[in-house]
């Protein structure tokens, strides 16, 4: 049987983005266009009319709309009984257990154009579509159903449509009051439901079908001071005090750090930011590597740190130095990376994003010749832990069906961006995948997982 990529409700965006329809037609697959061909010549070799074709392709009714070599364009499917697919023949038994054929996949998430929400969602939500192209490359099938859910929408709504308890797995919701409907609804339907980003309460606990992502402050914390304690045995911490009173979940992990040392009888130093060079420099011993922590994350307090380590180092001190920091330092890479190696950086975080990475510039590279345009300039990616969860998720159901429990040693995908490892949180499931990124003194970063 010809295997196949179908998406329902909304187009793939190619360069504009449209209202979401349950009318919209779906889409069987993404025609390259080569040199000379036309439309005409296009909706012939697909046995289609050109307003099939326009109807999945907004862009081709803008006002000088012009078909080009290399451009993608979503072919839909015909109305003919060959091409129609019904639910009734690709439903699963609630207790299928071998592995999938077909992947049977919903989103239920903000889907449009208004605020800052829809616009990630929108990008994500491409991520999960670049993913099924590339797991269909490798001979899975995916079926993707997808509803725009904004903050004012009631989910239970949403639920009644039609597919929606077909799904094997639903990416969503975004907003923490649905959750719970939607949680409900996925444990009565025997549905895998993902919720990828930050919410609140304890739902995980509470709900089966709960796979959540996001991870607490709290919870990272514990992981970052679990790490430092196992990989700097044998060092002396030195703490700095930056006398930044906006950072107080900073002070909580340094908080937390301290009491972890002391408990294990492990003595560390004390300095502050505005303490003579000479002060400043008595912190540090000369007999054992430093591993230097601030308690803030502040760009500004950073700056001040390195230029007082430049000038300790320059004025002859011979304490080896690393440094150990914080996700958001992620963010100041373009200004500090000579630091960071110079200073043997490690920063604790739960993803990383490299622009070097032949992975990265794959994906990268596809999402601009389907959307048309770049991702958005944040961090994470957004489209980069889309096509991470997608790859994840649908490759392991694929594989283990209903039994695929996101377990570190249940799938071998190499994530681009965000790693995924989930462990029992209660009745649900919680993400625990944690690393720290090494910056090495030889010009290397190295990756080190938990």
């Amino acid at each position: 049987m010809r295997r196949y990529l179908r998406y329902f409700f909304l187009t793939l965006f190619m360069g504009a983005m449209v209202t979401l329809h349950a009318q919209t037609p779906s889409i069987r697959e993404q025609h390259k266009v080569k040199k000379s061909e036309t439309l005409f010549g296009i909706s012939k070799q697909y046995n289609v009319t050109i307003e099939q074709l326009k109807a999945v392709n907004p862009e081709m009714n803008i006002e000088g709309y012009e078909l080009k070599k290399g451009d993608y364009i979503n072919i839909p499917y015909t109305n003919t009984p060959n091409n129609a697919v019904q639910s009734s023949n690709t439903q699963q038994p609630a207790t299928q257990t071998l592995a999938m054929n077909k992947v049977r996949v919903g989103v239920m998430l903000p889907l449009h154009d208004i605020n800052g929400d829809g616009k990630r969602m929108v990008e994500y939500y491409r991520g999960l579509l670049l993913a099924c192209d590339r797991l269909k490359k490798d001979g899975i099938s995916v079926d993707v159903q997808a509803w725009n859910v904004p903050i004012e929408a009631d989910v239970r709504m949403t639920l009644l449509e039609k597919g929606a308890d077909k799904c094997d797995i639903i990416f969503g919701p975004l907003y923490t009051n649905m959750v719970k409907p939607l949680a409900e609804f996925c444990q009565k339907h025997n549905i895998k439901m993902v919720i990828p980003f930050s919410i609140s309460g304890e739902d995980v606990k509470n709900y089966a079908s709960i796979y959540q992502v996001y991870q607490s402050p709290s919870s990272l914390n514990t992981s970052a001071v679990n790490s430092f304690i196992e990989r700097f045995k044998g060092c002396q911490p030195v703490f700095i005090n930056c006398n930044d009173a906006t950072e107080s979940s900073r002070g909580a992990f340094t908080a937390n750090l301290r009491k972890a040392l002391e408990d294990k009888r492990i003595k560390y130093r004390l300095t502050d930011i505005n303490s003579s060079d000479e002060d400043f420099a008595k912190a540090f011993s000369k007999k054992k590597p430093n591993i230097v922590v601030l308690n803030t994350s502040r760009s500004p307090e950073l700056n001040t740190v390195f230029a007082k380590l430049n000038k300790m180092v320059s004025e002859g001190s011979k304490a080896e130095i690393s440094m150990f920091g914080y996700i958001e330092w992620l963010m100041y890479t373009q200004v500090y990376e000579k630091l960071f190696y110079q200073y043997n950086a490690y920063i604790p975080t739960t993803f990383y994003y490299n622009p070097l990475s032949a992975d990265t510039k794959w994906v990268e590279t596809n999402y601009r010749n389907w959307f048309r345009t770049d991702m958005m300039q944040a961090l994470p990616r957004f489209a980069l832990t889309g096509f991470d969860h997608g790859c994840f998720f649908i490759g392991g159901i694929s594989k283990y069906g209903k039994n695929f429990g996101g377990t570190k040693g249940e799938t071998t995908y190499k994530p681009v961006q965000t790693p995924l490892a989930f462990k029992a949180e209660g009745a649900g499931k919680q993400n625990k995948a944690f690393m720290l990124i090494h910056y090495l003194k030889n010009q290397t970063i190295e990756a080190i997982s938990y």
